[in-house]
């Protein structure tokens, strides 16, 4: 009698083994077509991609029909043109708008710039323009042009600016800071500070001491006979409480009108508001503690 053969648990079986190696080399088949069917997809996307970019930025069909410049004052739409290089036989979408607004922005007179694309293949280029707020005059070299922020922007040139009746600073320092030249510290401070002031009389002339402040030549409306007055007030303000201090000249004003009317002021000394004093058009000099006067 022979004897029963037991299976071996430790080895499959041979039919078992293979239709696993089969599969196996099928799942590795189906990866590989996966594979390509992914690569073939990519590549037919980029090939399209190129496609639509090339269409998009040479067709003539998409050339600019038509440049908008808003915010022009003092610089000139050609010169606009000719920093840009533009034609206006550009492809709107072959042209790069961020280098456009850096050209543009190199400009003096340009404080910042955006140039948009819009349908119909029209390329607008919105320019705010520098506020000039003063002239700074130093001694050996030429005026500078300082905008509303206190930076300066340019070279004043008085035939070409067109500008009238803004005021002369005297007193001041260009400083190197981080690579650029800029004006900066208290006198500075204390000067855009008064220049930012509203509802004061127009300032011809701002003349700085780093020790003692600001004189100003202001326009006058301090005297009440105009025949006897002159047309510009000197009045030292030194570094601060400008408000307080130029309503303390309005105040000296009616004093000196109302107890003083052949007189008019020429200049006042405003730097500690307790102690003013004033000068005459008949070089007569006043002193008067305000805390007990006017």
């Amino acid at each position: 009698m022979s004897k029963k053969i037991k299976p071996n648990r430790y080895r499959p079986e041979p039919g078992n083994v293979s239709e696993g190696l089969l599969n196996d080399s099928g799942d590795a088949i189906d990866f590989c077509l996966k594979c390509i069917m992914i690569v073939a997809f990519i590549s037919i996307l980029s090939l399209a991609s190129i496609f639509i970019y090339d269409f998009f930025t040479q067709s003539s069909f998409f050339n600019i029909k038509n440049i908008k410049i808003s915010g022009l004052d003092r610089v000139e739409k050609q010169d606009i043109m000719s920093m840009t290089g533009l034609t206006g036989d550009e492809n709107i979408f072959s042209i790069n708008v961020f280098t456009l607004e850096k050209q543009i922005a190199s400009h003096p007179w340009v404080q910042s710039v955006r140039v948009k694309r819009h349908l119909e293949s029209i390329l607008s280029i919105s320019i705010v323009e520098q506020t000039p707020l003063a002239i700074v005059r130093i001694e050996n070299l030429s005026d500078i042009l300082i905008n509303t922020q206190g930076t300066a922007f340019k070279e004043y040139d008085p035939e070409n600016d067109r500008i009238s009746n803004l005021p002369i600073i005297t007193g001041l320092d260009l400083t190197a800071q981080e690579g650029q030249y800029r004006f900066h510290g208290p006198l500075f401070d204390a000067i855009m500070t008064l220049l930012n002031m509203k509802d004061i009389n127009p300032v011809t002339q701002i003349k700085g001491d780093p020790n003692t402040g600001i004189i100003v030549d202001i326009i006058d409306t301090y005297n009440r006979a105009p025949e006897n007055s002159n047309s510009i007030i000197s009045i030292k303000l030194g570094f601060d409480d400008f408000k307080a201090k130029l309503d303390k000249a309005g105040k000296i004003s009616r004093y000196i009108g109302k107890n003083f009317p052949d007189k008019a002021i020429c200049a006042m000394d405003l730097f500690n508001l307790h102690k003013v004093f004033i000068k005459t058009k008949m070089a007569d000099t006043l002193h008067t503690n305000f805390e007990k006067g006017v």
